[in-house]
């Protein structure tokens, strides 16, 4: 059973923003499956009177293929709907003036193409895949050891996340063991950081108390947005297991079976 406390705001709210991989949709083989009820509950979204966004630490494809791919499985979004850490990192990147090493997917390669490249002075390291070998990690070691201040830019920290096939290491991993070695801390661009969090809540225009995030992910999803002042809420889908509702430092608002019934509680809350 739904826990239902957490939707004595929704008469509050002005704005729900919507994790993607593992609420939305399962990724894999074909680019991934929708998650049943999904499609018509962004639907339902998009008809009420609130605002929706999208917010996801996807680095595995530019935004626009991959808008194009969930367009494909029937959700209603545009590319200005949806926030992901490869923009965001580009702008960092030019504001500081550094030229990354990038240890990132192929297919987010593009999103790089306006930043210098020659004779790097980082390392951004995103959701690289099987791009994440020996050899792969040992050259983005090499770059930021031989730095005399190393800068280490990650897009996201998860820990796995769900494909059609089973659960996969995420880019958290592959951090860690590059802070590890190098002596350094990564800055995170993506969920958690509030930084990344709190661009969306400016695109509405609407305060964290009016917005509620919704994802599958306790420690990036719903502890990233609590830690911005917003109500988190936990679907039991993706990368979701049942040991996240007794996590030792991260409560969810709610816990609910999947986005579809989280959206029938939100509007039945709100008279729609």
């Amino acid at each position: 059973m739904a826990d239902s406390s957490w939707t004595d705001s929704a008469k509050s709210l002005k704005g729900v923003i919507l994790d993607m991989c593992g609420v939305l949709y399962d990724s894999g083989e074909g680019g991934g499956t929708p998650i049943a009820g999904s499609v018509e509950a962004v639907k339902k979204l998009k008809a009420s009177d609130l605002q929706l966004r999208f917010c996801t630490n996807e680095t595995q494809a530019t935004r626009e293929k991959f808008v194009a791919k969930l367009q494909r499985m029937g959700f209603d979004i545009c590319v200005s709907e949806v926030f992901s850490p490869a923009p965001a990192a580009v702008a960092i990147l030019k504001e500081r003036g550094l030229r990354p090493h990038l240890l990132v997917y192929d297919g987010v390669v593009p999103e790089f193409d306006s930043v210098d490249k020659t004779n790097p002075n980082c390392v951004v390291i995103g959701d690289a895949a099987d791009k994440f070998s020996y050899q792969n990690l040992n050259e983005a070691f090499r770059v930021l050891i031989g730095l005399e201040k190393p800068v280490l830019f990650s897009l996201g920290k998860g820990r796995y996340y769900k494909e059609t096939d089973g659960l996969k290491l995420d880019v958290g991993v592959y951090m860690k063991a590059l802070e590890y070695a190098c002596d350094v801390e990564a800055e995170v661009i993506g969920k958690p950081s509030s930084v990344f969090f709190q661009s969306v809540l400016n695109d509405m225009g609407i305060q964290p108390q009016e917005a509620l995030m919704i994802g599958d992910d306790l420690v990036n999803d719903v502890g990233g947005a609590q830690h911005c002042k917003m109500k988190g809420v936990q679907v039991r889908t993706g990368k979701y297991r049942p040991s996240d509702e007794r996590h030792p430092t991260v409560t969810a608002d709610g816990t609910v079976d999947n986005l579809a019934q989280a959206v029938d509680m939100i509007l039945s809350r709100r008279g729609c």
